[in-house]
């Protein structure tokens, strides 16, 4: 049996960014091994969407290092299209083509980006429609769904490219209540599935029962992570303590 240490899916090394004056990200260290499931919780403007678009390379960072498994994404010459492809992203907002079909959404990417035949690409939209209950719907075009359907091709569309990783930012909170309950259970699908992901949201009983950790930001750092049973219970942090003290006063845990 090899004593060699199997390679992290995810390390994040002293990110840095900024905004004008502003310094959103300050330091953040973070890894995330295969299969793992991270939450990333804290108040609005702790830094949690900008660490997601950072590590999709959506924003240019001022400091730092990533690497998705052995390679580095962020070194100089690195071909961030490539890169970028391996990291699947899904937003609070949901991001489709209006004027195109629930099936020319998801197999955009897929015959544009990967060079799968028509053919190869419906397939492979056809399967994951139809895991998640949308096949019905793949003729459609977004304005006839709901928001939580809408919601569920936008993460379709990012399984069809097939990613190492996958980032969820806020993905419910654009959502009805009523409709909430739908993406989550296909969230908790992906990571029973053993999808490795990183997931910023405010739904603490979800990222409960689905994250293996969950990481708190504060002002541009990673203040306190741990087992989510061990942080939601009983944190070390006064910072933290007082951010779920607010929670649970909101009935949100």
């Amino acid at each position: 049996m090899s004593g060699t240490a199997a390679v992290p899916a995810l390390r994040v090394q002293r990110l840095h960014k900024s905004f004008g004056r502003t310094e959103v990200l300050r330091g953040i260290d973070l890894t995330v091994a295969e299969h793992e499931v991270v939450a990333l919780i804290g108040a609005s403007g702790s830094g949690k969407s900008t660490l997601l678009r950072c590590i999709n390379l959506l924003e240019e960072i001022d400091g730092g290092r990533i690497f998705v498994g052995s390679e580095e994404i962020t070194a100089r010459g690195a071909d961030v299209d490539r890169h970028r492809q391996r990291i699947g992203i899904v937003f609070q907002t949901f991001n489709l083509f209006p004027h195109m079909s629930v099936l020319a959404n998801v197999t955009l990417g897929p015959r544009k980006v990967l060079g799968l035949s028509r053919g190869d690409a419906e397939r492979r939209a056809d399967e994951l429609l139809d895991r998640f209950g949308l096949v019905e719907k793949r003729q459609d075009h977004p304005d006839r769904l709901s928001g939580g359907q809408q919601q569920r091709v936008a993460i379709v569309r990012a399984l069809a490219m097939r990613p190492d990783l996958l980032l969820l930012d806020e993905i419910t909170s654009a959502l009805d209540p009523e409709l909430v309950a739908e993406v989550l259970d296909v969230v908790r699908e992906l990571a029973q599935g053993g999808m490795t992901m990183i997931l910023a949201t405010h739904e603490m009983g979800f990222a409960r029962d689905v994250a293996d950790r969950i990481c708190f930001l504060d002002e541009g750092v990673i203040l306190e992570q741990g087992p989510p049973d061990q942080l939601l219970r009983s944190p070390q942090q006064e910072r933290t303590q007082r951010f779920l003290q607010r929670v649970i006063a909101a009935g949100r845990l």
